[in-house]
């Protein structure tokens, strides 16, 4: 996902990077998204902070599995 605002997480975000998303179907059903922040752990955030972007399986072999 990619972040398109950090208000309120000035210290775990950057708007403009792209962040991995941890499958959380009940975190979804309360509007949240878990993501591996800059810390390298994974925290709930709102949703309305990131869209959804689809990158070319090039970029995704290129790294590592994500925790």
């Amino acid at each position: 996902m990619v972040c398109l605002s950090n208000e309120g997480y000035a210290a775990s975000l950057e708007p403009r990077k792209i962040y991995h998303r941890m499958d959380d179907r009940a975190a979804e059903r309360l509007g949240l998204v878990r993501i591996v922040d800059e810390s390298g752990l994974d925290y709930l955030f709102p949703r309305a902070c990131f869209a959804d972007i689809a990158l070319p399986s090039r970029v995704i072999e290129a790294f590592p599995a994500a925790p």
